[in-house]
């Protein structure tokens, strides 16, 4: 008597393809769907059960749904003149209404009961033209990578641009500060000659006076030199201390 046809609906059909390098685990998803009203049990089952992992390999699915079987083709070395001669079969039957044993189903089961389908192995390497096509494609995360880089490393430039613009602006006001005190060294040079002709001028009765008046100039003049060497020291304390930090 010849077995009934096949009641679930597989993807795909006749074919499980991996997609090399096999040098790691390469997986085949096949998906198994139940469009009956009633509940299938299912098992998996190949020729070369060392080479494979199934999971699952086995179950139930309920009317109206579907599962994804992984098959995971173990590591091995690929020669490209050897055809494969792996095969797999998907086995069914629809499940008793009172089921409680499922291996027990399986021990129980009369062959016109069962249902299957076969599926051959196929192994394919990656052409040069698909490995340039996913080098290329991997291009933009490294440089995404390096756009974060530089954007990382912008705060730090931006920084040092500030730096930059803070000391040109405090060597400006250094520069004024010298001018200034160079200004007032010239005042105080001017003060002195003219108190110079103040001396030839005034008569000896005036002379503790005018001696007073220069006395009290010279003591201007030198405060007022002080006063600019502090400002001076104050700002190239500054310019260092933000150097240092």
């Amino acid at each position: 008597m010849a077995r009934p046809e096949q009641v679930l609906v597989l993807e795909p059909q006749h074919e499980l393809k991996f997609r090399g390098p096999f040098t790691d685990v390469v997986t085949a998803t096949l998906k198994l769907t139940n469009p009956t009203d009633r509940n299938v049990c299912f098992k998996v089952k190949t020729t070369a059960p060392r080479r494979y992992c199934v999971r699952p390999n086995s179950g139930i699915i309920d009317s109206g749904t579907s599962i994804n079987v992984s098959v995971m083709l173990q590591p091995f070395d690929y020669d490209p003149n050897e055809k494969s001669k792996h095969k797999f079969m998907v086995q069914s039957m629809l499940a008793p209404r009172d089921m409680t044993d499922m291996e027990g189903v399986w021990k129980e089961a009369k062959p016109e009961e069962l249902m299957d389908s076969k599926l051959r192995c196929t192994f394919e390497m990656p052409l040069e033209n698909d490995k340039t096509h996913e080098s290329e494609s991997i291009k933009p995360v490294f440089s995404s990578t390096s756009v974060k880089t530089e954007h990382s490393a912008l705060p730090k430039s931006a920084s040092a641009s500030l730096d930059d613009g803070e000391v040109k602006k405090i060597m400006e006001e250094c520069k004024q500060l010298q001018m200034e005190v160079q200004r007032l060294r010239e005042e105080n040079k001017q003060i002195r000659e003219d108190d110079g002709l103040r001396k030839r001028k005034v008569t000896p009765v005036s002379s503790h006076h005018s001696n007073t008046m220069v006395t009290m100039t010279k003591d201007e003049g030198l405060s007022t030199r002080v006063l600019a060497l502090c400002l001076l020291f104050f700002v190239i304390g500054a310019i260092v201390g933000k150097l240092v930090l």
